[in-house]
């Protein structure tokens, strides 16, 4: 599923199949270029854990995708500030009005307004990198 930059609603691509190939090429390229070019090959465990670990990261992207579309009631691209507010206002009703409103500011990395899906995808990705390095909890006056 692919999303235009004018935030239009999702479609589905056929791919022929010379597109296909080129793609599988790319991905197995990708795949193989973890693999120490000193050795003679990879044993099939070692392949095994490259393309799981790839698997996880494309099924952690197509989660935040989905999170993000969720919040992008309107099929725009980018999140405003009042579906920010929608959003948090489902998952934590208690939090105040000024503490959402600094985390939209933190997540909006170029000032704009607007949360793209860059902007999140990055602010969940940072999360997500505190938490493999246990520091899950932020300490009041750290950005997100």
């Amino acid at each position: 599923m692919f999303f235009s930059q004018a935030g239009a609603r999702p479609q589905m691509w056929e791919v022929s199949p010379s597109e296909h190939k080129k793609w599988v090429e790319i991905e197995a390229d990708s795949v193989m270029s973890s693999v120490d070019p000193n050795t003679s090959g990879i044993l099939l465990e070692g392949f095994l854990n490259i393309v799981r670990q790839k698997k996880e990261v494309q099924l952690y992207w197509n989660e935040i995708r989905h999170i993000f579309t969720a919040f992008d009631r309107h099929y725009r691209g980018y999140l405003t500030l009042e579906d920010f507010t929608k959003a948090f206002r489902q998952v934590a009703p208690k939090l105040p009005e000024r503490i959402i409103l600094e985390v939209f500011r933190e997540v909006d990395q170029d000032s704009d307004g607007h949360v793209s899906f860059k902007d999140f995808e990055y602010a969940m990705n940072y999360g997500q990198k505190r938490k493999q390095h246990g520091l899950d909890l932020l300490k009041e006056g750290e950005p997100l």
